[in-house]
């Protein structure tokens, strides 16, 4: 049987625009069933206000369903919210106790610049990907699956890196605001698997120095993989590094040859 949460306190950041200062504000919610979702609460709060005349407050979503990776906020100081391995729009009201107070913000990071309220701008990612993150294959029909053999091993750590919803919560929990964990999962995904291999070192080289024109450094704080929805590993980033090294050598002497 559900119960209500009741006099729940929301602090909820408010900025009108990117070159508004911004602010909290302070909203009194009472009656919100445990059974709801984070972001069904936010909705009855915006209907509340909306009635009253007041500006609705604008966050981001899409599936709802933890796959499509835009319900990025910061809940409480931590992405995503206090329970693990799940996005916003998986948190329900059942996490928190009526009375409480809970502080809502948009990610917190210099290359996720807010657009407005709780919502921010992650084109930066999308900068990261165009560099390099694709595989040229030629037309055609689609191969038999057999006819390529991968071994299970590496199709199971290709799948794991794939899992990756591009949120940003590795960035927004980063103490420096590094994409290392969004990156090296992207990298992994296509470099593990057989049709990656002819462009991996270009690739590789490619979107490690795109991201290194928009977010800061690792520095294996692990912050990234405690944050991350889908419980992606820093072993990524290690591998990422590994081949990156290997790329400036390879595609260095490959340029020497032309």
């Amino acid at each position: 049987m559900s119960t209500k949460l009741t006099n729940l306190k929301l602090k909820i950041w408010r900025q009108a625009g990117p070159d508004d200062a911004g602010r909290f504000e302070t909203y009194e919610i009472p009656e919100i069933s445990d059974e709801a979702s984070f972001l069904e609460m936010l909705d009855i709060l915006n209907e509340r206000l909306i009635e009253q005349g007041d500006e609705a407050i604008v966050f981001d979503h899409d599936c709802r369903e933890g796959i499509c990776g835009t319900c990025s906020l910061m809940i409480n100081g931590q992405a995503h919210g206090p329970q693990r391995a799940s996005a916003t729009c998986q948190l329900h009201m059942r996490t928190f106790n009526s009375g409480d107070e809970i502080v809502i913000e948009p990610w917190r990071a210099r290359a996720f610049p807010i657009i407005k309220d709780l919502m921010v701008d992650r084109a930066a990612f999308d900068r990261i990907v165009e560099s390099g993150g694709f595989i040229s294959a030629p037309t055609g029909g689609a191969p038999d699956a057999n006819l390529t053999p991968i071994p299970k091993p590496v199709a199971d750590a290709a799948m794991d890196a794939a899992a990756c919803i591009g949120c940003g919560a590795c960035v927004a929990a980063c103490p420096n605001g590094a994409a290392s964990l969004f990156t090296s999962a992207k990298l992994s995904h296509l470099n593990r698997l057989p049709q990656g291999q002819a462009e991996r070192f270009r690739r590789t080289e490619a979107m490690v120095d795109t991201m290194d024109d928009y977010f800061g450094s690792c520095t294996n704080h692990g912050e990234c993989q405690a944050a991350c929805p889908k419980e992606i590993s820093i072993d990524m980033i290690a591998l990422m590094n590994s081949d990156y090294r290997k790329a400036k050598f390879k595609n260095r002497k490959n340029l020497s040859r032309i």
